[in-house]
């Protein structure tokens, strides 16, 4: 059967399909990988006010790392937590860590002198 023939086909049952122009990547992720979808070619079904999608292309895989990005905490926040607190340098930089870079959770947490 023709594409033309089919569309019109789908039509009178109430399924509208389009093409989607210029897309250049389509992206699936989830927590351990992400599957890469280049030179798509995607159509959009429209079934009584539910839209599909049906995508094409050239399908590559990559692992995305579950690991959280290493926090950088700067030498400023370091010491105003000892100055509020009256701990050691390492004490004050191991305690934003732990709370992730927050200044005032820090200083809660060793409490202020």
């Amino acid at each position: 059967m023709s594409p033309r023939k089919m569309k019109g086909m789908l039509k009178s049952m109430g399924i509208d399909i389009d093409e989607l122009e210029n897309v250049l990547e389509v992206v699936i992720r989830m927590p351990d990988k992400e599957i890469v979808i280049a030179n798509p070619s995607v159509a959009v079904m429209d079934s009584h006010g539910v839209r599909s999608y049906q995508i094409s292309g050239d399908v590559t895989e990559r692992s995305v790392s579950l690991e959280e990005p290493v926090l950088d905490i700067p030498d400023s926040d370091v010491e105003l937590v000892v100055a509020q607190t009256g701990v050691k340098a390492e004490d004050a930089k191991a305690a934003l860590l732990e709370a992730k870079g927050d200044l005032a959770a820090a200083i809660m947490k060793l409490g202020a002198k």
